[in-house]
């Protein structure tokens, strides 16, 4: 804690040259990343072990951070997946009693740089108006010369392949070996709340890494294939969205989230493109086009497909519509069980709103059992 209170200064190099200063929170280095910023009030720990988040100087909006702690069951994957934490208040201590260790320590265990004192009101104000751009945090030196040159070589989030960085290196299992169902995920940087909704709904799923081919899915006899969330710009992952097109082509059935999602547009001819700031928090509205109903949602993404070329494909349908700025939030494709949204169902963290959607692959899961039988 004697780290902490030296209060040693800090400071962020936006690629574009702005600087901004803060102060150390008693871990010391540097930092490269694409900055970001979420706006949730709470999640922060499932925040930072997301593996979307991969490679990315995450910004808090909330104003405190740390304050109740960490606790080990609530991580989505086995370690913090951001590149680096920017905050305003950084608590070392904790008033939550079933916390299992402060947030202090959990970053000190993963080496983890973190700044805070920053005035992160007019840092996220910055990239809100100028997007999202790659950035160092560094409390070593105040050199701006030896710093830019350092973060020119850091590569730009358009065309970076991540998903490779997170994905499991070796299949494994969750969930009851005797479930009715069984159901091949494919880990683009999977999230361990969404294995837990799939398995809490009589699922048994086999996890495969992000290189592995239809065959070799298909081998395990599946009912039901689920591509996953991740990092990174989707337009590399060739061989994600060949599984895919398979997978559709057969008339099988398939769920996709975020970074699935895109992988299954892709695989149908619709682009993507990089957003300007994408969409990162715990109360994004989308609205439900079949149903009218609203969503308040999760989302985390820097991603999106192309509204006028889904618009205008014969075969896929837009189900869900974000109502900020009308991009596309969900879509199916006609005559074949397969959907997918841009955000997180599995709501962690964030709220349960849309936690029917597990429901619904579960669903198509079974009909199309039946009508196999």
């Amino acid at each position: 804690m004697s780290q902490y209170h030296s209060r040693k200064k800090a400071l962020i190099l936006l690629e574009d040259g702005t600087v901004f200063h803060g102060k150390s929170i008693g871990i010391e280095g540097q930092a490269f990343g694409e900055l970001c910023f979420n706006t949730g009030m709470t999640g922060y720990q499932e925040i930072f072990t997301d593996p979307s988040y991969y490679g990315q100087l995450m910004v808090t909006t909330n104003a405190h951070i740390g304050n109740y702690g960490v606790q080990n069951a609530e991580s989505e994957s086995g370690a913090i997946q951001i590149a680096g934490l920017i905050c305003k208040n950084f608590n070392t201590g904790f008033s939550r009693v079933a916390a299992d260790s402060s947030l202090f320590d959990f970053f000190e265990a993963q080496n983890l740089v973190a700044i805070s004192d920053v005035d992160t009101r007019a840092l996220v104000s910055y990239i809100r108006d100028n997007g999202a751009m790659n950035a160092v945090i560094s409390t070593e030196t105040e050199d701006l010369d030896a710093l830019k040159k350092q973060l020119a070589d850091v590569p730009s989030m358009k065309g970076l392949a991540l998903a490779p960085k997170v994905t499991t290196a070796e299949p494994y299992f969750l969930g009851n070996p005797d479930a009715s169902i069984k159901i091949a995920a494919l880990d683009l940087g999977i999230k361990k709340n969404i294995l837990r909704n799939l398995a809490s709904r009589d699922a048994y799923i086999k996890v495969f890494p992000l290189e592995t081919n239809f065959e070799t899915m298909q081998a395990w006899n599946p009912e039901g294939y689920f591509l996953s969330n991740g990092p990174g710009d989707p337009e590399p992952l060739h061989s994600a969205q060949e599984v895919a097109a398979e997978i559709i082509a057969k008339g099988l059935p398939l769920f996709g989230i975020c970074l699935g999602h895109q992988i299954i547009a892709l695989s149908q001819g619709i682009s993507t493109y990089k957003m300007l700031n994408g969409h990162r928090g715990i109360n994004h509205p989308v609205l439900n086009v079949e149903t009218g109903k609203g969503e308040i949602t999760s989302q985390n993404h820097g991603f999106a497909i192309d509204r006028e070329e889904t618009e205008a494909h014969k075969d896929v349908v837009i189900t869900h519509t974000h109502l900020n700025d009308d991009t596309v939030a969900g879509i199916r494709i006609e005559g074949k069980p397969c959907f997918s949204v841009q955000y997180h169902p599995e709501a962690s963290p964030g709220p349960h709103d849309s936690s029917y959607l597990f429901d619904q692959f579960i669903s198509q899961i079974n009909n199309h059992k039946k009508q196999a039988s």
